[in-house]
């Protein structure tokens, strides 16, 4: 009696998933006999559709990180892909896992974060300045708003010390300059901590 109690209750949680809700009652047969009835009448199971992923969150962990000292995350192993390591204060632009270029970065200070997350490159300017703070931003190119990646003269002299309104700085001019000849609009921005 009590595996038929286990076979009705299973037998009952399912059809209840297939068909609708049905009273369940404390007695077996009570159960017993809307499995029954539930069974009879098949439910159509409507074809299992894929739904888009989204886009995975920036925080990763250890397990998601490629071992080396640049500490580069695995979504940055495919495609034009620019990975920005907050953590590690480093830039680097890779081809299919191939890396291109590296160069150090700066971050913004704590009433201008740097986002992080998944972004593209939305547009470049080679010889931007900025329309609200009226500071030049050379080989700037905009990932998410006015947020872009440019050479920063200040983070050159100045190192660590300063932080940018938001922007991710690289000081070496020839690097920065390597990198947007062969960044192209489009091209995918991982910004993340780990």
């Amino acid at each position: 009696m009590g595996i038929l109690r286990k076979l009705g209750a299973a037998t009952t949680a399912v059809a209840m998933l297939g068909v609708g809700v049905f009273a369940a009652t404390g007695s077996a047969g009570a159960a017993t006999t809307q499995t029954a009835k539930a069974t009879a009448v098949a439910p159509k199971v409507a074809p299992k559709t894929t739904a888009p992923k989204p886009l995975a969150p920036a925080k990763t962990t250890k397990s998601g990180l490629v071992p080396g000292k640049l500490r580069l995350d695995r979504r940055c192993m495919t495609g034009r892909i620019i990975c920005v390591n907050k953590k590690t204060r480093k830039v680097a632009f890779l081809y299919n896992g191939k890396l291109l270029a590296t160069g150090d970065a700066r971050f913004g200070g704590r009433s201008t974060p740097t986002r992080q997350g998944m972004f593209k490159i939305q547009r470049k300017s080679k010889n931007h300045v900025s329309s609200i703070y009226k500071s030049p931003m050379p080989y700037a190119m905009f990932f998410s708003g006015g947020q872009a990646i440019h050479y920063s003269a200040d983070f050159k002299a100045r190192g660590y010390n300063g932080a940018s309104h938001g922007c991710i700085n690289m000081r070496d001019k020839s690097k920065i300059a390597w990198i947007f000849a062969r960044v192209k609009v489009g091209d995918r921005v991982l910004v993340y901590n780990a």
